[in-house]
């Protein structure tokens, strides 16, 4: 891999290998010094068109922890909003020397343009482009739902350590909510679908994608029946993105407690999942919208923890992108 730019662009053994990676930078994160040699005199530069907290600080976090150097640039009170295009901010980044540059950008497809544009001379990963694609929001879901589930699906790795060396199939994985806006539920849909894993969407008809039938995953307008019929063993929950809905909210619904009460995870719901079936959600989270806090504070959220595995899986992907070594074996982990 030269870029990561789409789950879609992974193979099933691209992604094994990511998630097999991952969980071996986990277990360097158990040590008393975290900090591997690993990308010592490496430059990795995190540029963020779009406010974020949680990928940007996961994405510097990673690249600290492999000793790469890190340089934040935020369009923010940057050349950027003086009018500065793309492309001179990415001439500038191959002048100052980056081997890698993490783009979060509000334009679907802006990271394909500087990877294959011949502006850059770096491995340019993914952290969200509009309503496209967020390949290691996505990876970590999966190495989340591997560690718990991994074996459930009758595969050949089920006594390995979180899961390594599995996929995912026989897994059934529900994500519901606000799939129009979301580049985490596309992102998802490609890689748990080359891992094996079954997937439903569930939303209201208004906020599903226009060509979702050519999705390889089910469609579902009813919570409570997929979660009574279809017994899924993961439910991811969806923040709904009012910031991406023109005359807000209620343009595709009709009032949020309305969307709640069909569409929301609270706690009858939650006791309609089998006692093994866990809870997701990407973050930042609506409490009281699309889950409630019960649900978001129950034993069988693992919201936090995503969080967590998203530093290694990041690390896990700067290391596979910028080492050169597809293997992980004679490295420095």
């Amino acid at each position: 891999m030269k870029h990561l730019l789409s789950t879609a662009d992974l193979s099933k053994d691209e992604a094994v290998l990511l998630l097999d990676t991952s969980a071996q930078m986990a277990a360097t994160q158990s040590r008393e010094i975290k900090k591997l040699p690993t990308l010592r005199g490496r430059t990795v530069v995190n540029l963020f068109f779009e406010d974020s907290t949680r990928t940007r600080i996961s994405f510097e976090t990673a690249a600290k922890r492999l000793s790469a150097d890190v340089i934040n640039f935020s369009a923010k009170g940057s050349s950027v909003s003086k009018g500065e295009s793309l492309k001179d901010t990415a001439l500038t980044l191959h002048a100052m020397g980056a081997d890698a540059v993490v783009v979060r950008h509000w334009a679907s497809g802006a990271p394909y343009q500087l990877a294959n544009a011949g502006w850059l001379d770096a491995a340019v990963l993914n952290a969200g482009d509009g309503t496209h694609q967020h390949p290691t929001q996505a990876l970590l879901d999966a190495y989340t739902i591997r560690r718990h589930l991994a074996g459930r699906g009758g595969g050949l790795h089920a006594g390995a350590p979180d899961g390594v060396g599995a996929d995912l199939a026989g897994l059934k994985v529900a994500i519901v909510g606000d799939v129009l806006h979301s580049r985490v539920a596309r992102a998802n849909v490609a890689l748990l679908h080359t891992l094996g894993a079954q997937v439903t969407l569930v939303a209201p008809p208004t906020l599903v994608p226009v060509g979702v039938e050519a999705w390889p995953c089910q469609v579902s307008y009813d919570l409570d029946a997929t979660l009574d019929g279809w017994r899924p063993d993961a439910v991811m929950m969806l923040r709904v993105q009012r910031e991406r809905m023109s005359g807000g909210a209620g343009a595709f619904f009709p009032s949020t407690l309305e969307y709640t009460r069909y569409y929301g995870l609270d706690a009858r719901r939650l006791g309609m999942l089998d006692d093994h079936a866990i809870v997701m959600h990407p973050g930042p989270m609506n409490r009281g919208l699309e889950i409630s806090a019960e649900a978001a504070d129950s034993d069988r959220a693992v919201i936090v923890e995503q969080v967590a595995n998203g530093v290694a899986v990041r690390m896990a992907a700067l290391y596979l992108l910028m080492a050169g070594d597809t293997s992980a074996e004679g490295s420095d982990l």
